[in-house]
């Protein structure tokens, strides 16, 4: 019986930290097809499945790419107390400001979103199958990861603040209980002028939310009996110590909607991305698409993030 105890003890983490977990990523895409247009939304559908499993592929790539956990956040507060008006909004700018090595250090995430959504504007215009989609799963989860508050503070785990583990507990763990309370009849796609700015725009809303979580927490914590903080239930065919269910409802209530918000705001403005890509590379049809085989290099690339992400050791900051 002890030795049981013993194993339980090593193998609980407090809660899986990636962004916006797994099951939130995967539902914003799935979602998100069906803010579509009819000239798109019959592909999309049809690869609905592919959309869906493939919204986690960037924190995947966190196992073997050095370059991609900068991709998924930008620490604001470390531009000071105004970083709107201090960081300007264009790459070139920005670099040319503060050096390209500050702004990967700092994050990058508004930049790659216009990265991703430019990318996926050429894969449109090639009319190339494999990559609209691929870049379409991508750019979806770029642009859920924009509008999570802690992916926006250099406190993003809570860490400065004796609230670590609050990074997993808002963005995976409160999603994952309440979303059947969610309304996300969002309505259609609407075309985006300005990608960049649009982008710079979510992070913007989403920082502005940033003191909320934590301190809404940190008197939630003051105030619940530590008793009923924490409870042990399965995860992923495992025992784990997670936020209680009464914990989590205290949270989730007490932020007034704002879970759902983001959540929503992700799934219309992962559509809207998508749309204005495709009518950006004038509306091809997207029946019969050309299926362009991937590289050599693109299939191992792939092989190493597979093998990379089963020893399952994460490469940049660890969220968890």
């Amino acid at each position: 019986m002890r030795r049981k105890y013993l194993l339980f003890i090593l193998i609980t983490p407090l809660m899986l930290g990636f962004t916006w977990g797994f099951f939130a990523h995967q539902n914003i895409n799935r979602l998100a097809v069906y803010t579509l247009p009819s000239g798109m939304i019959r592909f999309y559908k049809n690869n609905i499945q592919y959309i869906t499993e493939h919204a986690v592929d960037p924190d995947k790539r966190r196992y073997a790419d050095t370059a991609e956990a900068a991709r998924h956040f930008i620490d604001t507060d470390r531009y000071g107390n105004a970083p709107f008006d201090s960081i300007p909004q264009k790459w070139k700018d920005a670099a040319n400001k503060y050096t390209e090595h500050t702004l990967f250090e700092n994050g990058i995430v508004p930049w790659q979103i216009e990265r991703t959504y430019y990318a996926l504007v050429r894969a449109f215009v090639m009319r190339d199958s494999i990559r609209i989609l691929r870049l379409s799963a991508d750019l979806g989860h770029y642009i859920g990861d924009a509008h999570v508050p802690l992916h926006t503070t250099e406190n993003y785990n809570g860490q400065l603040t004796g609230q670590t583990g609050i990074h997993g507990f808002w963005e995976s763990r409160l999603p994952e209980l309440f979303h059947k309370e969610y309304d996300f009849l969002v309505g259609r796609a609407q075309y985006i002028s300005d990608p960049l700015k649009d982008a710079w725009a979510i992070v913007r809303k989403a920082q502005s939310h940033k003191d909320s979580v934590l301190l809404i927490e940190a008197r939630l914590n003051n105030t619940f009996p530590s008793s009923q903080k924490f409870s042990f239930s399965e995860r992923n065919g495992r025992l784990e110590r997670q936020y209680s269910e009464a914990y989590s409802r205290a949270y989730h209530d007490a932020m007034n909607g704002m879970v759902e918000a983001q959540m929503r705001s992700s799934v219309w403005k992962t559509g809207s991305y998508w749309f204005s890509a495709w009518v950006d590379a004038g509306q091809p049809d997207l029946k019969g698409l050309i299926k362009i085989e991937i590289t050599t290099e693109e299939k191992e690339a792939q092989e190493k993030e597979r093998q990379s992400y089963e020893k399952g050791k994460i490469i940049g900051r660890d969220e968890n």
